[in-house]
């Protein structure tokens, strides 16, 4: 009888290696890029994904300054923040935040399309994101991943 495969955290590392992607988001869709590298960052692109278990690749993400929304969303996409104390509450256009942290709404929208919990963490760990088209992975000769945003 054939039994259904379960990967374990001792596995990952020692028999299924973790690939390294780079992901150009100049011009590309939020939305649209998050999912896709949600996906693998989960590792549910793979045929051992499991769960319980961090399966997933790392990914690279150039360029993050010039990823595009559509509509009228740069002016009224808010981003939220409470510092604790009344009437503590912040308030963020898309594109003020950009201005100050161009690497942060995409972090925040892959973040938040993966687990809540310790594990959801440690797939975000293997986010790199970086403004401009150099990052300093090039030792890890990341392959070049083309997502349709």
């Amino acid at each position: 009888m054939q039994r259904t495969f379960v990967a374990k955290n001792e596995e990952i590392g020692k028999s299924w290696n973790r690939e390294w992607y780079v992901v150009n988001a100049d011009g590309k869709r939020l939305g649209r890029l998050a999912t896709e590298i949600a996906v693998i960052l989960q590792g549910k692109h793979k045929p051992i994904y499991t769960p319980h278990v961090d399966t997933g690749d790392y990914v690279i993400v150039i360029n993050a300054e010039r990823i595009d929304l559509t509509g009228e969303k740069w002016d009224k996409k808010l981003y939220q923040r409470h510092s604790g104390y009344i009437g503590g509450l912040k308030e963020l256009t898309y594109r003020r935040l950009i201005e100050k942290r161009p690497t942060m709404p995409v972090k925040e929208a892959i973040r938040r399309m993966l687990p809540k919990s310790k594990l959801g963490k440690s797939m975000l760990r293997k986010l790199k994101v970086y403004e401009g088209p150099a990052h300093p992975h090039g030792p890890q000769s990341p392959k070049e991943l083309e997502i349709d945003a």
